[in-house]
């Protein structure tokens, strides 16, 4: 199983800032998805003029959905390349309609231990009002994409811990995973004995 640590979550979840602090306690690099997944994309054809088209004629949902296949196929191929460190994603790389698209994530994080999930609140409404807030979120007539991210089974499936940072500071939240993880990983290895 891998040591690494990948954070999941919802926009605006705290990824990025708790995956900063947990790589500095762990004295380990600290690998954002979001950094990489450009050149992850083209790889397989990814088309910016089709991409920017589909943004201006569909809106978010069009391109979000265009996304998907490069996202599956991004996380592939940035596990497959980066080891020993703290890992964000992008809050679409774990979350897919598409379940063969799912398979094939849930198939390359399946020797990951330490898959952990971001959220504000354990109340799922209460999760939704504070990324709401967070994110500026403007009703458009369209799907709250807070509200998808945060009600969409597939971060439940993907991962072995939830982390509620509600009332918790950022160095609160990356001590609860640092004792989340050293617990599981601890109990793994004396399974093993």
């Amino acid at each position: 199983m891998s040591s690494d640590i990948i954070l999941i979550g919802p926009i605006g979840s705290g990824k990025s800032t708790v995956g900063s602090l947990l790589a500095t306690q762990m004295g380990l690099p600290q690998r954002s998805m979001d950094e990489y997944r450009w050149n992850y994309y083209k790889e397989i054809g990814y088309d910016e003029e089709l991409a920017k088209h589909k943004r201006e004629t569909e809106g978010f949902w069009g391109i979000y959905q265009y996304w998907k296949p490069f996202e599956a196929h991004a996380v592939e191929r940035f596990l497959s390349e980066h080891k020993n460190c703290v890992i964000d994603f992008g809050a679409g790389h774990s979350v897919y309609e598409d379940n063969v698209l799912f398979q094939r994530v849930q198939q390359v994080l399946a020797s990951y231990s330490n898959i952990v999930l971001l959220l504000p609140s354990s109340d799922l409404n209460e999760s939704v009002k504070i990324l709401n807030e967070r994110n500026e979120y403007v009703p458009d007539g369209n799907l709250n994409i807070n509200e998808y991210f945060v009600r969409h089974p597939s971060n439940y499936k993907i991962a072995k811990f939830t982390v509620y940072t509600k009332a918790k500071t950022p160095n609160e939240t990356c001590s609860e995973i640092l004792q989340l993880v050293g617990a599981h990983n601890n109990f793994a290895v004396l399974e093993r004995n």
